[in-house]
């Protein structure tokens, strides 16, 4: 029996039958015609609809297994990067083992990229992607369910209610996640907190521990030797320009004044398209090395995973610029992929796009967006680096 049948990725098997699925699914080519002519999809629905499908077959005519969905997946992330980014570098992952399963745990700053870019590194080093932990309530429509989980994504249970049903639900997730690891020997991502920094302010969250080591077996392990069976490696993802910053920093600005924000309909899954298809300048993944020390609690865990992200979090322009921006001056520190010392006058192109960028938001929202990217080096600041 499949006790993992109702979280878990679809094997090669159940592909094709998903895909037949959801070409069949007129909510699926809707929502699809939406994003891409969001202006003609409207009155044209009726048009475009078919076309979309007919392409769509024909696109995915040969995909039977997960290898060859995620080669169009890759198709997809390449496209993106050119169209999307002006560069895409990574560091850290040379120094890790290929033929090891980590469990790859980042700061969380975009729903879907986040993965996409650890994914995209990972294919084109020729190691094998990650098994990607996705909270359910992104998953309001049963068409983003199937997609998520034929990208290899395995879901964690966030409606559950009730102390029972959550435990049931957290323990089913933790055996999961060590299954992958020690015996399908897949690596897997997770974020290292439940919900996305949305201040910039990276830190790791020891619920996320304490709910992994729940399919630890006392007596017969300790908390330590649990931890060095996930074989924990933090990754740092770092991107030059957030294409959701107006989107969070509106966020935090109803928090502050009215105390509360009410999430729209569908609001994440829009994000994740926003996200997808908005600027982002350079973006680095950097990998740290893997958490072997004796840990005896989650908050160590969490503390270790935390100094290796902000440690090898890679800076960049617009970094720089908003904490000059709020602190009147630049400070001493390494810029970009390449790890340059920052130096002003060599960034000045950067810097009238960044103020650019600024310049077109409303001005109540501007001191959110500056500390959104200025928290990253306050936080290099806190822990001793700069």
């Amino acid at each position: 029996m499949d006790s993992f049948s109702d979280i878990r990725p679809y094997n090669d098997e159940e592909v094709r039958p998903v895909l037949d699925s959801l070409l069949a699914s007129p909510e699926f080519i809707s929502a699809l015609s939406r994003l891409r002519f969001p202006r003609s999809a409207g009155p044209l629905g009726f048009l475009l609809n078919p076309v979309i499908r007919m392409a769509l077959r024909r696109q995915l005519a040969g995909v039977n297994d997960v290898r060859s969905m995620q080669a169009i997946v890759k198709r997809y992330m390449d496209r993106m990067t050119d169209d999307t980014t002006s560069g895409f570098s990574v560091s850290g992952l040379d120094l890790l083992a290929p033929d090891q399963p980590y469990l790859f745990m980042s700061n969380h700053r975009d729903i879907a990229l986040d993965p996409a870019f650890i994914n995209y590194s990972l294919y084109h080093n020729g190691r094998d992607t990650v098994r990607i932990a996705i909270g359910d309530n992104l998953l309001t429509v049963d068409y983003a369910s199937d997609l998520m989980r034929l990208n290899k994504s395995f879901i964690v249970r966030r409606s559950a209610r009730g102390p029972r049903q959550i435990l049931a639900a957290y323990k089913q997730l933790s055996a999961y996640v060590r299954m992958s690891l020690t015996e399908d020997k897949v690596p897997v991502w997770i974020a290292q907190r439940e919900g996305r920094a949305k201040d910039g302010y990276d830190q790791s969250e020891p619920a996320i521990i304490k709910m992994l080591t729940l399919s630890l077996v006392k007596g017969e392990e300790s908390f330590a030797d649990f931890i060095r069976t996930l074989r924990i490696v933090p990754v740092a993802i770092s991107y030059q320009y957030d294409p959701l910053d107006m989107a969070k920093a509106n966020e935090l600005y109803l928090l502050e004044e009215d105390g509360v924000y009410e999430k729209g309909e569908q609001e994440d899954v829009l994000n994740i398209a926003r996200g997808i298809a908005g600027q982002k300048g350079a973006v680095h993944v950097a990998y740290g090395s893997l958490i072997e020390e004796d840990c005896n609690d989650a908050a160590e865990v969490a503390a270790r995973i935390d100094r290796q992200i902000i440690g090898s979090y890679v800076l960049h322009p617009s970094n720089f610029f908003a904490y000059q921006a709020l602190h009147g001056e630049f400070p001493q520190a390494l810029c970009g992929g390449q790890q340059r010392p920052f130096v002003a006058a060599e960034h000045r192109d950067a810097g009238r796009d960044f103020k650019a960028r600024l310049d077109d938001m409303p001005s109540h929202l501007r001191p959110y967006v500056l500390k959104m990217y200025a928290n990253c080096i306050l936080r290099k600041q806190e822990f001793g680096y700069l």
